[in-house]
C-alpha cells in the first residue's frame, strides 16, 4: 500500500532557498515535495510503500533523514509526523 508521510524539522536558524531546492532533489526520488524556504524549519512529504501506517512512518522517517543529509541540512529533531494512505 502506497503512503504519504509528511515530516517536519525544526531549528534555530531560516532556511534559504537553495537549502530546500538540495532538500527537494534529495527527496525527488521519492515522488516528494520539500518545504521551508525562509522558516527555521524545513520539511518533506514522500510516498512510500508500506503494510501499515507504522512502517510508513519510519521509512519515512529513513528517508527524510537520508535527504537530509544528501542536502546538507543541519541535523534537527524532528518535530512532526503525518501519515496518511494515498
Amino acid at each position: 500500500m502506497l503512503w504519504s508521510v509528511t515530516l517536519q524539522a525544526a531549528g534555530d536558524r531560516p532556511m534559504t532557498h537553495d537549502e530546500i531546492v538540495e532538500l527537494a532533489d534529495a527527496v525527488a526520488t521519492a515522488q516528494g515535495v520539500a518545504s521551508g524556504i525562509g522558516e527555521p524549519a524545513y520539511g518533506a512529504q514522500l510516498v512510500v510503500e508500506a503494510a501499515d501506517p507504522d512502517e510508513a512512518e519510519s521509512l519515512g522517517r529513513a528517508l527524510f533523514a537520508e535527504a537530509a543529509a544528501t542536502a546538507g541540512l543541519p541535523a534537527w529533531p524532528v518535530t512532526s509526523v503525518d501519515v496518511e494512505s494515498e
